[in-house]
């Protein structure tokens, strides 16, 4: 069964990876520049690297068989603290700042998961409070002012925008986490148990594991990337105010489904959301090249998150009448 599973998972993967590479063929074909440029590389690895840290985290909550929409409101916080350190605090170091948004993070990420975990209450109606609450406090936070980039060093400002033997720093960061994160939930007893649990809660609660130390975990670590993520969107953009993450959340939730993670949970990797993140950021700014209009893009988006639920509802009911009918001959 676990054999099966772990097929159709790299099937799954393989089939994105392969749509990726349709549309930077057909974008490259309409307009070289898309690819072979410097900026046109740069831009194909750099661009979807922010995303790809919120979806990894998005990718583990989804498969406990919960969500996190609160993602983009923890990005943005983060994001102007980030801005405000430099500026309330002149000379502190790159690393603190980057620890200090990391741990807000986690802690606004700890008490979604303490709502959902300890109060049993539906992590779509948490996460949907907290998206509000966040962004009014950082509207109330921010009011009418913005960080600009002139606020913040330059040695900061580089890691968003710097290579490193040709590749954006910012990347090889999006890179590191999200390889941590695949060898943690494929390898560990840790990892395995969330699967576990979001393949069937109940069972889970019977079988003795820790479910509400795992859901508890999994919106601290939801809540710690997006914080590193509101680091690199600031040390990217360089202008943070208080509209900064908003959407991200569903752009998240998107990279994750398009990217063979259930939303019903138990089913996926952080490996296809990270391949649906970089697919969904890679059609924005293919669909231009190839003369679509703006309401076509979205639409394409829309399309493409619907097939894939509806890919896994088919899927999914095909796997249980297989088990079925296995029980039956046995």
């Amino acid at each position: 069964m676990t054999k099966r599973l772990s097929a159709l998972g790299r099937a799954r993967e393989f089939g994105i990876l392969l749509a990726l590479a349709l549309v930077i063929v057909a974008a490259t074909t309409n307009n070289s520049n898309f690819l072979f440029s410097p900026d046109g590389w740069r831009d194909l690895l750099l661009t979807p690297s922010i995303l790809v840290l919120v979806a990894v985290g998005q990718a583990i909550v989804l498969i406990t068989r919960n969500v996190d929409l609160s993602v983009g409101s923890v990005m943005g916080l983060t994001a102007y603290l980030t801005g405000r350190l430099f500026i309330d605090v002149p000379g502190i170091p790159i690393v603190i700042v980057v620890v200090a948004a990391v741990v807000f993070g986690a802690l606004l990420g700890l008490i979604n998961g303490a709502l959902v975990a300890f109060a049993k209450v539906p992590a779509m109606v948490i996460t949907l409070g907290t998206l509000y609450a966040y962004r009014g406090i950082n509207v109330l936070w921010t009011g009418s002012d913005r960080v600009n980039a002139s606020d913040m060093p330059k040695d900061f400002l580089a890691l968003g925008t710097g290579q490193l033997v040709g590749i954006p720093i910012l990347t090889i960061v999006a890179l590191i986490v999200l390889a941590a994160a695949a060898w943690y939930m494929k390898n560990t007893r840790g990892g395995r148990e969330y699967y576990a649990i979001g393949s069937d809660p109940a069972a889970a609660e019977l079988y003795g594991l820790r479910v509400t130390r795992r859901v508890l975990t999994a919106f601290v670590v939801s809540g710690a990337l997006a914080g590193l993520a509101g680091v690199f969107y600031a040390a990217r953009y360089g202008t943070i105010n208080s509209q900064a993450g908003a959407g991200w959340e569903l752009d998240a939730v998107g990279a994750a489904v398009i990217g063979g993670v259930a939303i019903t949970g138990g089913i996926g990797s952080v490996w296809g959301a990270a391949i649906g993140a970089v697919l969904l950021l890679t059609i924005n700014r293919a669909l231009p090249i190839l003369g679509i209009p703006d309401f076509w893009q979205r639409a394409v988006v829309g399309l493409l998150i619907i097939g894939a639920i509806v890919l896994d509802r088919v899927l999914a009911v095909r796997q249980k009448r297989r088990l079925i009918e296995a029980r039956d001959q046995s």
